[in-house]
């Protein structure tokens, strides 16, 4: 065990704050990079290509979801645990964490790889994109069980205040994803076949088979402070049904969010192409801008969990209340840079069709002037789910995707003269609701600052 493991109970509190967030911001810039190669050098075999991918990922995206509980309620406990000191109990989570996690992946990455024909069809793809997306389905399923060990090694890593490891390791795979993609995908010579679409899922598999394997090392070796005991393993199941009882919100709360995203997607799509390239432009702005929001919302995750562990109750709460602070004003910022200067960036992504870009930056300016109390939810989210408080986290977003935005959306769209905008106008109206609600919620358990150890 490493003496000098992360301790987030003393000290700066803005300092700790800064250090976990800048690696855990880099990491989730890099694998958007990671998928933004993909399309690239998939986009290199045409529009049917892109299109056999495209579908695979909403599918791969609510598979992992169902996994992501179990990943986050162990990082949850080692957390706390991490904070009163406790490190054989740290190591004995880590586990129990890691077995159960690998287990439950392999299972649904058999049952993935069975049902890919059958999801592939509910999609009604065209017949010439239909073997390209099974194929490429199938292949990523074999990969879950490896892409989830290394999200299990991440969500430790991060729970005792250890985030640069990850974001190197995350970098040495962009970088060797880089390499593998096209090589795969277009072949080398005699000694690499082309595969075309399928090469990117192998080179994936590449990928996620040595981040994997690095990250299991480390938790072995133990030189990371956790370190990890397979043998014997013996399942804890007292432990494990506390995971299940954190878990199992978390993974609802990550399904909805997708379902939420394709059912809005519907919406948009019955009124055109013009609309869906609008939403699409909107979109993709919005998973870039709200990268530091998460960032800080995991980092605030981390503390809250260390100090409700050490009984620093005090401590949480200046803790939320600085983060918070930071995520609105940071937020709010390029909130005010967006909405001046909207059309400038719809532009960047669609240079020469004036409409799109006229719609684009309405809904850009929609979204922006609620940025800062996007980020107010984020933090809120990641102070819930770092005191266990998962159901509550799971509350707000079921009641911000289900309750609020798409029956706003839909009425307003479908039963108004806003049409359009109605969609558009939903989200700012959603933000600063369920920001406004989370905040009530945190001040009837008083800034978190009563909350104890699980």
């Amino acid at each position: 065990m490493r003496a000098n493991a992360k301790n987030l109970t003393e000290g700066s509190i803005l300092k700790a704050l800064i250090h976990l967030s800048i690696p855990l911001i880099l990491t989730n810039i890099l694998q958007t990079a990671y998928n933004l190669t993909d399309t690239f050098w998939v986009g290199r075999l045409g529009a049917k290509a892109v299109a056999a991918v495209s579908l695979s990922f909403p599918i791969i995206f609510i598979m992992v979801s169902l996994g992501m509980g179990l990943a986050i309620s162990g990082s949850i406990l080692a957390a706390q645990h991490k904070g009163a000191g406790e490190h054989e109990q740290i190591n004995h989570i880590a586990t129990q964490t890691l077995v159960s996690v690998f287990v439950f992946s392999f299972f649904l990455s058999l049952i993935g790889y069975i049902l890919s024909p059958v999801l592939i069809d509910l999609m009604k793809v065209e017949p010439e994109v239909y073997e390209d997306a099974v194929g490429y389905l199938r292949i990523s399923f074999l990969g879950m069980s490896f892409m989830f060990l290394f999200m299990v090694f991440q969500s430790l890593m991060r729970s005792i205040g250890e985030v640069k490891l990850p974001f190197y390791i995350v970098l040495s795979t962009v970088l060797l994803n880089l390499i593998l993609d096209p090589l795969f995908i277009f072949g080398w010579k005699n000694f690499i076949p082309a595969t075309g679409v399928k090469g990117a899922a192998y080179a994936s598999i590449g990928t996620q088979i040595m981040t994997a394997f690095t990250g299991l090392y480390i938790l072995i070796k133990g030189s990371k402070g956790i370190k990890i005991h397979l043998i014997p393993y013996q399942p804890d199941f007292a432990l494990l049904k506390k995971m299940i009882k954190l878990g199992i919100p978390v993974s609802i709360e990550q399904v909805s969010r997708s379902l939420g995203i394709f059912v809005m997607i519907l919406l948009v799509t019955g009124f055109g192409t013009l609309a869906l390239a609008s939403y699409g432009i909107g979109s993709r702005i919005l998973s870039f801008v709200i990268i530091p929001a998460f960032g800080l919302g995991m980092a605030t995750s981390t503390l809250v969990g260390q100090n409700i562990g050490a009984g620093k109750n005090s401590r949480v709460k200046k803790t939320v209340k600085l983060s918070l602070s930071i995520a609105f004003g940071v937020m709010s910022f390029l909130g005010i840079l967006f909405f001046i200067f909207a059309e400038d960036i719809a532009r960047f992504f669609i240079p020469k069709d004036l409409e799109t870009i006229k719609e684009s930056a309405v809904f850009i300016k929609h979204i922006a002037v609620s940025f800062g109390f996007m980020g107010i939810l984020i933090v809120l989210v990641g102070a819930f789910r770092g005191a266990g408080l998962t159901k509550i986290s799971m509350l707000l977003t079921l009641f911000s995707v289900w309750i609020l935005r798409f029956p706003l959306a839909y009425i307003l769209s479908q039963y108004t003269s806003l049409k359009l905008e109605g969609i558009w106008l939903a989200y700012p109206v959603t933000n600063f609701t369920t920001a406004l609600l989370g905040i009530l919620i945190l001040l009837k358990y008083h800034w978190l600052s009563n909350s104890k150890k699980i």
